[in-house]
Order: structure tokens, then C-alpha cells, then sequence
């Protein structure tokens, strides 16, 4: 689904970049200095910072390596599928404006989290979440370097919520890519009816324009089906 901004809401195996590599996981350390303070919308790029040394990509690439990228991309890192994880700038964005992290591929941009807080929170469920690996102590240790606590190890397991998807959806924030997995989860189950009858609004809306009129019809057919995280999302303004 096309989003305004030239930002995809959806997965193109974007999640391949954050889970596949997740169990070699390596941590890089650069200087702060090297970040273009210039083309970040906050000021100083701290987080920006802390979420390059976290990015589980193959490889870490300048933040002035724009070259093959759209103009409002500062990439972070590049993974094997050769998608580049990315900060989103806006040219005319208020001061304190939070900026969105994407992945660039070849034929589009993917939003990835509305903010670097959310991503690097997932980051950090994640990694917690995932009893096959062993804990890294120094992921843990890079993400306070952020300077707020976006997530005590252990929270996950406290939370007793089984489904990684949904305490994502719930205490992290709203990413595409779950929530496209929670419908596709639905589809499977046969809950069509009401996620059809979205489906038809959203094209037809697409169509003829009437995005303001019809999104509360889109958000109930979502709640008939169950998905009141994606309801909400669908309902969400700024």
C-alpha cells in the first residue's frame, strides 16, 4: 500500500535484514563527528548514532554514501540482499521532528519504524526474545549509550504475552511488516469476509480519492476480523 512521503507500508523481506543476521550480531564503533549533522532533522544525532553501532546488516556504510539512493536517505548500513537501512530526512521538518527509519531497495522505500527509538527498542525485544541465542551483554550496553531506557532486559518474559508480534504491536509501536504478518495470519485462518470487504474500501479509495471518508469503515471491517492493533493504526492521526 502506497503511503504518502514515497514510503511503502509493507515488508519487502524488510525483516530479513533485522532477524536474519540477528545471531551475528557484531558491534561497530564510529565517531559521532562523522554523522552528517546537516541533513538530520534533531540535533545532535545521538541516537542516530547508537542506532548505527546496533544495525545487524553485513555492512556499515557512511552516512555520506548516498550515491544509488533516493536524496532524502542518510543510509546506516547495507545488507547482503543489498538493501540499505536508512534514515528518512525531511527537508521542511519542524525542529524536534522525529525522523522515520527505511530500507531502500531497488524499486522502493520501505518503512521500517516511525522513529529510531522504536527500532532500536525492537532491536532489543528481539534479542531478548530469542532464547536460541545467547543474551549479548553488549548490544544491551551500546542501546544505553542512547541515554534513555527504551528497554530493560527481561521485560519480555515479565510481560508473560506469548506472541513476539503482538507485544510488539502493543508496548513498542505499529511496524508494517507485523502487521502484515498478523493479517496474512488471519487470511490463513479463513477470517476473510471483513478483511475483504478492507480490501475493496482501500482500492476504492485508492481510486476515487476519499481516503478521509473512508477509513473509519476500513478500521471496523479490521475489528470484525479481529486485528484491533491494525485498526488502529488505520485510525491513527498526527
Amino acid at each position: 500500500m502506497k503511503v504518502g512521503e514515497g514510503v511503502f507500508y509493507g515488508a519487502p523481506r524488510a525483516t530479513s535484514f533485522l532477524l536474519s543476521h540477528r545471531r551475528r550480531t557484531t558491534l561497530r564503533t564510529f565517531s559521532c563527528s562523522s554523522f552528517p549533522v546537516s541533513l538530520s532533522s534533531k540535533q545532535p544525532p545521538f541516537k542516530s548514532c547508537c542506532l548505527k553501532s546496533l544495525v545487524t546488516g553485513e555492512s556499515i556504510v557512511s552516512p555520506r554514501s548516498t550515491k544509488g539512493l533516493f536524496p532524502l536517505a542518510i543510509p546506516l548500513a547495507r545488507s547482503s540482499s543489498d538493501g540499505v537501512t536508512a534514515l528518512q530526512r525531511c527537508p521542511t521538518a519542524p525542529l524536534g521532528m522525529e525522523i522515520p527509519v527505511v530500507e531502500v531497495r531497488k524499486h522502493g522505500v520501505w518503512l521500517l519504524a516511525k522513529t529510531v527509538d522504536q527500532y532500536i527498542n525492537r532491536i532489543l525485544v528481539e534479542e531478548d526474545a530469542d532464547i536460541s541465542s545467547e543474551a549479548n551483554a553488549d548490544l544491551f550496553l551500546a542501546a544505553a549509550d542512547a541515554g534513555d531506557n527504551l528497554y530493560t532486559k527481561g521485560d519480555y518474559a515479565k510481560s508473560h504475552i506469548l506472541d513476539l508480534d503482538a507485544y510488539l504491536l502493543k508496548k513498542v509501536g505499529l511496524f508494517p511488516d507485523v502487521i502484515e504478518r498478523k493479517v496474512m495470519l488471519h487470511l490463513q485462518k479463513g477470517d476473510h469476509i471483513a478483511l475483504d470487504e478492507a480490501a475493496f474500501l482501500l482500492d476504492l479509495a485508492s481510486v476515487e480519492g476519499t481516503w478521509d471518508e473512508t477509513a473509519e469503515q476500513v478500521a471496523e471491517c479490521y475489528k470484525q476480523a479481529g486485528l484491533h492493533d491494525v485498526a488502529r493504526f488505520i485510525q491513527y492521526r498526527d
